[in-house]
């Protein structure tokens, strides 16, 4: 019995992947397979020379991107703040349907890099499996049909950081596939592919394997402060996007002597956007074609403010700020706080805070508003996560610890120290009154 499910099943594969062969090689003409919706007109991207460096064009004209990561917030947001696009990591598991993000998109006047979804080694798919990659080719196919002729359609991004703890070169193979059958149905949109850092390895995997591939994007966060020096080390000179930077990462910072990264204040975070810009962007705009910022919206990962450049409750951070600047040339009329890092017992988090458990200490920390508005605190403590996912998958943010903190509205605080021996972070939130907060914490040790 195992014997004949093997038997078809390798029959299976072989049907398969002749029939995917066939269809990438042999491809009726464009258009004679097209199935236009006759509301929905495709605008035709294209990447050219210019000048030594490459442009974007979009219909017909030069198009500066002005992004960010986005799918789970009110894209208005991004209009009000001089945004023209946003990039996704899927089509069909993002926090709203595709059609309705793109119809969305349109009605503001926003592109859209859309993620295709392609699956990763890390998370068990097998690229050696003919059938799973063959399956997999076709949904690909299905969506790029669905979707290939909105006008809010950029680029597509197929997969995001595929190289990220991948040991099977046969990854690009499908990418590749996957980019030909794309180029067949729609030719009015490049193709890319997301990549965790600067790799050299996998760029010339991508070289020999995925030739077909129109550009490849960076995903660097203090990293990207480096691209210049990657790039003339190896010589590359192709176009790419910069598909996620902004806050330094956390396997990236200074850790306490226990293990717990240390984050930047929400103001350290902004100087470093703007740093990140002006220092690599903007200067390299003529081979960085595009770039999105991380994150326009709020996430867990190592803690709940490391990456979102809003809250959970809706305020904007000065990163925000930042973007507006950017993208507009003059900074918002209101402005967010500004903070130092938090000091406990007079400690600052460089200094490895470890407490007495059940003793009292003092926190605070400094605070500036440039439109002089009336500040409001929320002090939060939490034990330190134990989450080990990496790449961004899910994290749980762990429960608040209540009634140890003696007034959490104060400026300044007194802590009552858990009893029970561990690591904990201290929270701040400072609040202008005009949706905008700013944040810092600090990791401390119990004993």
């Amino acid at each position: 019995m195992k014997f004949e499910i093997s038997a078809k099943r390798l029959l299976l594969s072989a049907t398969v992947v002749g029939l995917v062969c066939l269809l990438v090689l042999v491809q009726k003409p464009a258009d004679e397979v097209r199935q236009q919706d006759p509301a929905h007109t495709a605008i035709k991207v294209e990447i050219v020379a210019a000048e030594g460096g490459y442009q974007l064009l979009r219909g017909g004209q030069p198009y500066v991107v002005k992004g960010a990561g986005i799918d789970n917030r009110n894209l208005q947001s991004l209009v009000d703040h001089g945004a023209n696009s946003l990039r996704t990591w899927s089509v069909d598991d993002g926090a709203q349907p595709a059609e309705q993000l793109l119809d969305r998109a349109s009605s503001l006047g926003l592109t859209v890099s859309l993620g295709l979804e392609f699956s990763s080694e890390r998370h068990g798919f097998n690229y050696d499996d003919a059938v799973d990659v063959a399956t997999q080719f076709e949904q690909a196919r299905a969506r790029v049909l669905k979707y290939r002729d909105h006008p809010a359609l950029l680029v597509w991004i197929i997969g995001n950081e595929l190289n990220f703890n991948s040991e099977n070169p046969k990854v690009y193979d499908a990418l590749n596939d996957v980019v030909k059958m794309i180029h067949a149905l729609d030719p009015n949109h490049p193709t890319t592919t997301a990549l965790s850092y600067f790799d050299t390895k996998a760029l010339n995997l991508i070289g020999a394997r995925a030739p077909d591939l129109d550009f490849v994007s960076f995903q660097l966060y203090a990293g990207l402060l480096n691209l210049p020096v990657d790039i003339a080390k190896t010589g590359y000179r192709k176009p790419y996007f910069v598909t996620e930077w902004g806050s330094v990462g956390h396997w990236e910072v200074a850790k306490t002597s226990w293990g717990a990264p240390i984050e930047n204040t929400s103001s350290e975070k902004a100087s470093n956007y703007l740093k990140s810009y002006q220092e690599v962007l903007q200067p390299h705009a003529d081979q960085a074609i595009g770039n999105y910022v991380f994150l326009w919206g709020q996430k867990q990962e190592k803690t709940p403010t490391w990456y979102g450049m809003y809250l959970n409750s809706g305020e904007e951070t000065e990163a925000i700020d930042v973007m507006h600047y950017i993208w507009n040339g003059r900074w918002p009329d209101n402005r967010s706080p500004r903070v130092s890092p938090i000091r406990l017992n007079g400690n600052v988090a460089q200094d490895n805070v470890s407490l007495e458990g059940g003793k009292r200490y003092s926190a605070t920390l400094d605070v500036t508003d440039f439109d002089d508005d009336p500040i409001t605190y929320r002090w939060v403590l939490r034990a330190e996560s134990a989450a080990e996912q990496v790449g961004g998958d899910y994290e749980e943010l762990p429960e608040v610890i209540a009634g140890l903190i003696e007034d959490p509205t104060a400026a300044e605080i007194t802590l009552l120290t858990p009893t029970l021996a561990g690591g904990y972070r201290l929270f701040v939130y400072v609040y202008d009154g005009q949706n905008h907060a700013a944040h810092a914490n600090i990791p401390f040790y119990v004993r």
